[in-house]
């Protein structure tokens, strides 16, 4: 699968290593930044996410920061961008397959690698699969206040 990643600084080291380990299972990943540790803006990585998956560049992505938190929230101001921040592998799959989740939020500093794998392996093995009227409806509002807010300037 084609996927883009990004990091803000404190996220870098587990975006190499989340990078690196898509790669050797045969996915291809599009490294967005940071290159470094040095401080960085974690708004800017979330929109460079942001922009890729809704310039098709990939259908997915994996943001990271240290807690997971700032880039969830900016990701989740674009619209096409449904971010879910993910510990668990239930929750990766699941984020997938009921809300059509896009970008998987790890927090590096919360989660160990052998974790982030398994949680990043969940997330792309998923399918979106809402066939079941509770979750098309549910999904159909999310749809529709994004479209909602995405009318006005905030």
């Amino acid at each position: 699968m084609k996927l883009v990643i990004a990091s803000d600084h404190a996220g870098f080291p587990l975006k190499e290593d989340v990078r690196a380990y898509l790669a050797s299972k045969g996915h291809e990943v599009v490294d967005l930044g940071v290159h470094s540790t040095e401080p960085s803006d974690y708004p800017d990585s979330a929109e460079a996410v942001g922009d890729a998956i809704n310039a098709g560049v990939a259908k997915r992505a994996v943001l990271i920061c240290g807690s997971g938190v700032g880039v969830c929230v900016a990701a989740n101001k674009i619209p096409g961008i449904r971010a879910g921040m993910c510990h668990d592998h239930y929750s990766a799959h699941q984020g997938v397959e009921h809300d059509d989740m896009n970008v998987l939020v790890l927090g590096a500093r919360v989660i160990g690698t052998e974790t982030a794998h398994d949680v990043t392996d969940s997330f792309l093995a998923a399918n979106f699969v809402a066939t079941e009227p509770r979750f098309v409806r549910r999904f159909n509002k999310v749809l529709a206040i994004e479209a909602k807010y995405s009318k006005t300037a905030l």
